[in-house]
């Protein structure tokens, strides 16, 4: 078993910090019958007043070469035999990975350090040390103040061709609460915290936006910045009140504050379905104009289609993809995977669905018997059609495997 990817998880709902430590370290490292390449934690706001005591703590009861980690409004670990979402609660989740074969290269970076996004490739590999020949892949955990996160993806989307990024903005649950992030022995107050996996390892990715969309597909034919001024050479407004006019009632209530706009990834795609788009805010319209401004850059040319989010929407995305995913590989090739990592935002959960564990529970229905850890994001970061982006409202689950058995 020792060459085998492995991975282990445990979550502590202890309330006090030495406790929680003890127990999550001793149920990880007896769950991982092979010595830890690297160590992932995340820490419940509830501790925020002992963030800095957490790398002392553990450094005494567990020794694994890399870790990283953040604050968090909740954490998602294995507990009592099941993945757990425990939410502005004490709780610690520790996720211990075994990776034969795999390089794993950690590193902190601030905003300031950030190659401009005019610079050349190597700018990025010499800020990382990592080559792109090694077909890395990234988990990130970030400050939610620093403005550098959208370069720092764009940088590496650029510089590291066919790779995955994932991972999120650390948390914490109260307003304008201090975060921590976790690098080694260091806590961080600001910028990016990351690991980079090269070698035998893949990670699939899933993100579910929890939107479905509405009405057509419609094409952008006038557009400066983030404001659409055509949509099909119509008003956009016009288009917008006819489609909500056509919706049924509930729908119409729902798209008084649950509206967002789906940006198509694939320029050539005819037939669009979930996952084929990146959701994105509406800001504002202009009632004069009929202009419509989104959260997000976009060009003429582009297609974009309207779309409603509710904890039914949410449901439904996350299982249509599951669904794909598990598709994906016929049965003959079921592909072992051996851990799971959740970046999952702090407006879903029970707030979302009235229930506890939905997303974690669901995900388990579909890729089983292995471990998930995992945090509730300020922004969660994963792929759309092949570039890697911040979200809200969305669940991204890695799912780790060998690249090779």
């Amino acid at each position: 078993m020792a060459d085998q990817m492995q991975w282990a998880n445990a979550l502590s709902t202890r309330p006090s910090l030495e406790a929680a430590v003890t127990e999550v370290v001793q149920k990880a490292v007896s769950a991982l019958p092979a010595p830890a390449d690297l160590g992932l934690v995340f820490i419940s706001s509830a501790f925020m007043s002992e963030y800095s005591r957490l790398l002392p703590l553990l450094a005494e009861k567990l020794s694994v070469p890399v870790l990283i980690g953040c604050s968090a409004g909740g954490v998602i670990g294995e507990k009592e035999g099941q993945t757990q979402e425990i939410e502005a609660e004490p709780a610690i989740s520790l996720t211990l990975a075994h990776l034969p074969g795999v390089e794993v290269k950690p590193f902190h970076v601030l905003a300031d350090e950030l190659p401009d996004l005019d610079s050349s490739p190597n700018a990025w590999i010499d800020l990382l040390g990592v080559s792109p020949s090694e077909k890395p892949q990234f988990i990130v955990l970030s400050s939610p103040t620093g403005a550098g996160i959208n370069d720092l993806l764009q940088g590496l989307d650029f510089a590291y061709p066919g790779s995955v990024t994932v991972g999120g903005l650390a948390s914490s649950g109260f307003m304008n609460g201090r975060v921590a992030l976790f690098c080694g022995d260091r806590l961080h107050r600001e910028g990016t915290v990351g690991v980079a996996l090269a070698g035998n390892i893949v990670l699939d990715t899933i993100v579910a936006q929890g939107c479905r969309p509405i009405g057509e597909p419609l094409r952008v034919t006038k557009a400066e910045r983030n404001i659409i001024l055509e949509l099909d050479e119509k008003v956009p407004l016009n288009l917008l009140r006819d489609l909500i006019s056509s919706l049924s009632e509930e729908e119409r209530k729902l798209a008084q504050h649950s509206l967002f706009v789906g940006l198509a990834m694939d320029e050539f795609k005819l037939n669009l379905q979930q996952g084929d788009f990146l959701i994105r805010n509406i800001l504002g319209v202009d009632p004069t104009a009929g202009a419509i401004a989104i959260g997000d850059r976009i060009r003429p040319g582009q297609r974009l289609q309207f779309h409603l989010r509710d904890a039914h929407a949410s449901a439904e995305d996350l299982e249509f993809l599951l669904e794909k995913y598990q598709n994906q590989y016929p049965d003959d090739e079921q592909v072992s995977a051996c851990g799971a990592l959740m970046f999952t935002c702090l407006g879903r959960g029970q707030g979302l669905y009235n229930q506890a564990n939905f997303d974690s529970q669901l995900f388990n229905q579909y890729v089983e018997d292995i471990p998930v850890g995992g945090f509730f994001c300020g922004g969660e970061i994963g792929p759309v059609g092949g570039r890697t982006f911040l979200h809200g409202y969305t669940s991204v689950f890695a799912i780790c495997r060998q690249a090779h058995s």
